[in-house]
């Protein structure tokens, strides 16, 4: 037995595509590539089965890496204690890892000090020098999505996809983050080709689902998305990201002012009072509910439950993305504690913080929830002059085109309750353009020409919503 072997530290080797690894025993690296399996298809518990692994092999420092990686993905306070024991005892086996192993380790700790971009970068620089390093791939494209670097999302997966082929295990994978990538970058037959590659190669692969239905949203092909979902949903709809692509499916529906069809799908797949839940699926919840009622549907008792989820995080700011989804909860619900706690938890954070999400806070997230107050007081002239300055910076708040898309139609329907037609007619001409096809747009500029005193006007874009609702 070798040397390294009998003091408890099994030589190094490699994973399936050939990255290194500075812990040798073959059934740890086995576990470990399930784990990311699980956590890339999001299917099963990724940080149970990596746990596994970790209790019979305590020196596998990658195994850690990835405990601690992952976790970055949550935004949640609630998993902080554990990221921070994963980084301590990855740190104590520090003196056996590899390059690539000290390169995760050194992104992990810079997000534990609050340096997102900077732990990206570090990321990046394990890829550099390891481009089939999938785990690392992916945590980069999806923290430029958190973060929204939307060039970014598409480029990191450029700069090594020449070097991946469908012969390589992930390869699935790679495409997904590509198709999501160029989606978001607009260049959407190229995204959906590489989307339903991906799905021929991993059927059940629900993150390319995602970039599909990403493409049809941003497309406006609201039937097409509609029937494209739901060929799939016994597929996709079994995954850890079944949440999400409900919420996506509901958007086609909003689109088309089928109602019914958007609260069955909340009663049925994203009201969570029933279920444990985690912020990412109350995150869309509060979002579908919070666009039901700028569409002037009553929402019945249903803010009351996700303000009960959201209240215990009125005060984390962690993640500007997850506080104005809260304040969407608390205002709706008409809970002024729990407002005043976030804005002035926030003002106090913002006073001394120099981490990535104090600018993000700083910039898009605090006028939004300002915003979102203003809106639900029926101040909407305030609401309008908090959003219209920052309408073309809202990618700083992070998520894609189509979550941040909630700030411009709120900046829209606070336009038109404040009577200011003209800009509310550039604004509702502007979404038209973009997407033809939705019959809440024609619905906006109909009633920004009535408005205006342009009653021919508003008919024809009355008889234009009118046609797309009874396709």
């Amino acid at each position: 037995m070798a040397l390294d072997q009998m003091q408890g530290t099994p030589r190094s080797s490699k994973d399936i595509r050939g990255v290194p690894v500075s812990y040798g025993d073959a059934s740890a690296i086995e576990g470990l590539e399930r784990a990311i399996e699980q956590s890339l298809s999001f299917r099963g518990d990724a940080i149970a089965s990596i746990e596994a692994i970790l209790a019979e092999h305590p020196r596998f420092v990658m195994g850690w890496l990835f405990k601690a990686g992952w976790l970055t993905q949550s935004m949640e306070t609630r998993v902080y204690p554990q990221f921070i024991e994963a980084i301590t005892r990855a740190e104590q086996l520090s003196g056996q890892a590899n390059t690539r192993e000290q390169g995760h380790l050194a992104a992990v700790k810079a997000w534990a000090a609050g340096d997102f971009f900077g732990a990206v970068q570090k990321w990046e620089a394990v890829l550099t020098q390891y481009p089939k390093d999938l785990f690392a791939l992916g945590l980069i494209h999806y923290t430029m999505v958190l973060l929204g670097d939307v060039p970014g999302q598409r480029d990191v997966v450029a700069r090594v996809f020449n070097l991946w082929d469908p012969d390589i295990p992930g390869y699935e994978f790679v495409l997904g983050f590509y198709a999501f990538g160029l989606e978001e970058n607009r260049d959407f037959t190229h995204a959906e080709d590489l989307a339903r590659q991906a799905l021929d190669i991993r059927p059940d692969n629900p993150y390319a689902v995602h970039a599909v239905s990403h493409v049809m949203e941003m497309r406006g092909r609201q039937s097409c998305g509609i029937k494209f979902m739901k060929d799939r949903a016994d597929v996709w709809g079994t995954s850890n990201f079944a949440n999400h692509l409900w919420w996506h499916t509901s958007l086609y529906h909003l689109d088309l002012e089928q109602y019914d069809q958007v609260y069955d799908i909340f009663d049925h797949h994203l009201d969570s009072r029933r279920k444990d839940g985690n912020k990412y699926e109350e995150l869309d919840a509060a979002a579908l509910l919070w666009r039901m009622n700028l569409a002037g549907q009553d929402s019945g008792d249903r803010w009351v439950h996700l303000a009960n989820k959201w209240e215990p995080a009125a005060q984390d700011t962690l993640y500007a993305f997850n506080d104005v989804h809260a304040m969407m909860t608390f205002a709706s619900d008409d809970r002024v504690e729990a407002q005043d706690l976030l804005i002035h938890a926030n003002k106090r954070y913002l006073e001394s913080a120099s981490d990535a999400n104090a600018a993000m806070s700083r910039e898009i997230g605090m006028p939004f929830c300002m915003a979102i107050q203003d809106f639900k007081r029926e101040n909407y002239a305030a609401c309008v002059e908090r959003l219209l300055p920052v309408r073309y910076m809202t990618h700083r708040l992070g998520g894609s085109f189509a979550q941040r898309d909630i700030i411009g139609w709120t900046l829209l329907e606070a336009a038109l309750r404040d009577k200011r037609y003209d800009l509310a007619l550039g604004l509702a001409n502007e979404r038209a353009g973009l997407k033809p096809t939705s019959v809440q747009n024609w619905r906006a500029v109909a009633r920004a020409l009535k408005g205006l005193g342009d009653n021919s006007g508003a008919a024809r874009a009355t008889s234009k919503a009118d046609a797309l609702a009874s396709a």
